[in-house]
Formats: C-alpha cells, structure tokens, sequence
C-alpha cells in the first residue's frame, strides 16, 4: 500500500453565526469542549495516527487562532495557514494549498468532535480506488443534514435535509474526508462547497465512496449541539 497520508487541512474560517453571541468575540473552532479547543481535539485525533503535517484554512477572527496555535510546535505538530480573505467556503481554501497537496491528504471541519479510525478509513479509500472518501456516521434524525443514498460503499448521491420518511438511509456526511490531490484541479477559483460542486461530480463518476464509523461524533455548530457534546464526548478511544 502507498504511504499513509501525513497531511491534514482543518477547515476553521467560518462566522459560527449560530453561536452569536459567543463569536462575535471567539472564533467557532476555539470553543472548548473539556476545556480543550475543538482544534486541539482534532490534531488529538491526526497524532493519533502519525499525522502532523497540518494546514489551518483561517478566515473569521483569524488572528486569533493563529496566534493561539502558533507553528504548532507546543501542540506535537507542524502547522501552517492558508488565510481566506473572503469567505472560500469547504473547497476554496484546497485550491490556495494546491501547491503543498501533492500527495493524499486528509480535510476536516473544524466544528466537530470525531473518533475515526484513519487507517480503516485509508484501506477502504485505497481499495475502492477513491478520489474522495466521506466519513459517514449514523444519527437517528437525519432530517438536518446531508443523507448519503448508498451502494455498497459507493455514495450515489447526498439529499439534502429530507423528510424522515423521504431519507435513503441515517447516514450523514461527518465532515471529514480523503481526498487524492487531483480533485483540487476541478475547484474553480472563490467560494466553492466540496458538498455542491465537487461531491455530485465524482458520484456521476462513480469515484465518490463513504466508509461508515461507529465511533463517536458530535456537531458544535448551535448551542444545543455543543452542550451535548460536552456532557457526552469520551475522548478518544
């Protein structure tokens, strides 16, 4: 098998607008949960598995995370920023890092807690000869997210927040991904959504798969969200 990926993008340039009024003044992806930032949650999970080489896309309040993380050093890993100066959406900021991805790379977003194992993940995406593979976690009410239409493991298509008795399946996109470095030549320049532009591309193509995990996985992105994940995030396995 080709070496395992040693690169990682965390996607934290967003507004956080449903968490007003706490990031009016914080950044969303410096919110804690067990007094630990989101972030520092993630690159637990990226060292987890050797992965430390790790790109923070910044936008909103960048400043701040920049100078809270720093070159990474003090956190166990090596960190540098692409730094959006409008909003670039989920697959705006891949294209400004186009020339330090040249190899697999992992992406995530910034605003969740995730317990995945990488290298499961990694044979699968290798197996299936996958250009994307999408982290699919199972909830009981999918009516809020992206619902993955499946075969095998190959993703058809994501339905956006259907009815309960319209959704394909309770498996939904967990916001964390592989990728192969080609993908980025179809990003377009500005604001671009891996969920709208580049995911229906590749299930036309037949090159989009979801490994579906059973370990844990909570949003942050409203209030009642983040609570629960305080009260019930275990940490890593």
């Amino acid at each position: 098998m080709t070496e395992f990926p040693k690169k990682a993008i965390i996607l934290c340039g967003g507004k956080g607008t449903r968490l007003e009024p706490l990031t009016l003044e914080v950044p969303k992806s410096l919110i804690t949960v067990h007094k630990k930032t989101l972030i520092e949650h993630l690159l637990d999970l990226f060292k987890k598995y050797n992965v430390t080489e790790i790109i923070l896309a910044v936008g909103h309040m960048k400043d701040q995370i920049i100078e809270y993380f720093g070159n990474g050093k003090k956190f166990g890993v090596h960190i540098s920023y692409i730094e959006e100066n409008i909003p670039l959406g989920t697959a705006g900021p891949l294209k400004l890092a186009k020339n330090n991805l040249n190899e697999t790379f992992f992406v995530t977003n910034g605003d969740e807690l995730k317990d995945i194992d990488l290298n499961v993940m990694y044979e699968l995406h290798k197996k299936n000869n996958a250009k994307i593979t999408i982290a699919l976690t199972q909830v009981k009410d999918p009516t809020q997210y992206g619902v993955a239409k499946m075969n095998a493991d190959k993703i058809i298509k994501f339905i956006e927040k259907p009815k309960l008795e319209d959704a394909p399946s309770k498996l939904i996109n967990s916001g964390f991904y592989i990728i192969e470095p080609e993908i980025i030549n179809l990003i377009d320049d500005g604001f671009v959504m891996l969920e709208k532009s580049i995911f229906p591309k590749l299930a036309e193509q037949e090159k989009l798969f979801g490994y579906q995990f059973t370990g844990q996985w909570f949003d942050t992105g409203n209030f009642e969200r983040w609570e629960k994940a305080i009260k019930e995030w275990k940490g890593l396995n």
